[in-house]
């Protein structure tokens, strides 16, 4: 061996025995408002997250939350970088795979959060089903078209009118986050109807004059409401972490359903929620049509519409398409 080759020998050396990069060490969450979104709260306030990257060889690791009110503004932000990891209703987690389908930033799911419907109430008399809705009504869901509640009505529409009159009441709906919603419907400004959520619906509910005109359950069957999300890039340089917040998620659903009353408690601290008691929210909680779940229920029924309408132009071969292979073990559909 030459001196030349003995040098460029001990340069390409390091690259052989370097250690594989580290994870990163800090992480930010984002999430929106209302009872879907009680475990990650759980998460925030055990600071469940910290204690099990910890468990894995990940210490020190600092995660912060930020509450937006839409699930526009929480994929923009995930794509952009600014937050590692959102958690999303199916359709939106459709739409970032498919706009990202075999790029490194491919977005996929790590599990579920929790199976909810999605509540359209009113404050009009004359509305009892969605075929009474006139241009006289305007409707507030999280974002148009592309959020959960926008595509309920949109199914909803196809299943009585037929399919090609699927976005008939579209032009009804306008974007507005769930607190800002609630409060135009009960003072009569801008919108009249709400396609809600827990425990907005709730609230709405116990005002005179207003009712309940749709249940998406009673059209999409019980429904996978949020999705919690990350890209392959982060995924893949970031095992670990994604694990953490994995097991987080299943521990927080576990302590929800084993303490509600607590659950509730840490909801009212963080939300700072002067409506309700924690009885009132326990209640809600054990409503049987909330399941706080990893799993995914009915995601391919959401997404096979996306795809006939063509808002997709991938079509997974099953739900597994859209998760990362951590969450095969699940039983969802």
């Amino acid at each position: 061996m030459n001196r030349r080759e003995f040098v460029t020998g001990l340069v390409a050396l390091p690259a052989l025995v370097r250690p594989a990069a580290a994870e990163v060490s800090s992480i930010r969450l984002g999430k929106q408002y209302g009872l879907p979104f009680m475990p990650q709260m759980v998460m925030e306030d055990h600071k469940l997250i910290e204690q099990h990257a910890a468990k894995f060889g990940i210490n020190g690791l600092t995660v912060a939350w930020q509450t937006m009110g839409g699930p526009g503004a929480l994929n923009d932000a995930l794509l952009s970088g600014q937050i590692q990891f959102v958690n999303v209703a199916s359709p939106s987690l459709a739409t970032l795979w498919d706009k990202t389908f075999g790029s490194p930033n491919e977005v996929r799911a790590i599990c579920t959060v929790q199976s909810m419907p999605y509540i359209l109430t009113t404050r009009n008399p004359k509305v009892k089903t969605i075929a009474d809705f006139t241009d006289a009504d305007r409707i507030a869901v999280p974002t148009v078209k592309i959020s959960g509640q926008a595509m309920a009505l949109q199914m909803a529409a196809a299943k009585l009118w037929g399919f090609d009159k699927y976005d008939k009441l579209d032009a009804y709906t306008v974007t507005m986050g769930h607190p800002d919603a609630m409060q135009s419907m009960l003072t009569g400004q801008t919108v009249n109807s709400h396609f809600a959520v827990a425990p907005f619906n709730y609230y709405e509910l116990k005002v005179p004059g207003i009712h309940t005109v749709l249940n998406s359950y009673n059209t999409d069957g019980k429904h996978t409401n949020g999705i919690q999300v990350t890209t392959k890039t982060f995924h893949d340089a970031n095992p670990k972490i994604c694990m953490a917040v994995r097991a987080s998620h299943d521990e927080a659903n576990a302590f929800i359903k084993r303490e509600p009353k607590a659950a509730a408690q840490i909801y009212l601290k963080l939300t700072n929620d002067k409506k309700n008691s924690a009885i009132d929210l326990v209640a809600m909680i054990n409503d049987p049509d909330i399941d706080y779940t990893t799993a995914p229920a009915n995601l391919m029924k959401h997404v096979e519409f996306m795809h006939k309408v063509g808002r997709l132009k991938h079509m997974p071969s099953s739900w597994k398409d859209l998760f990362f292979a951590e969450a095969y073990d699940l039983k969802g559909s």
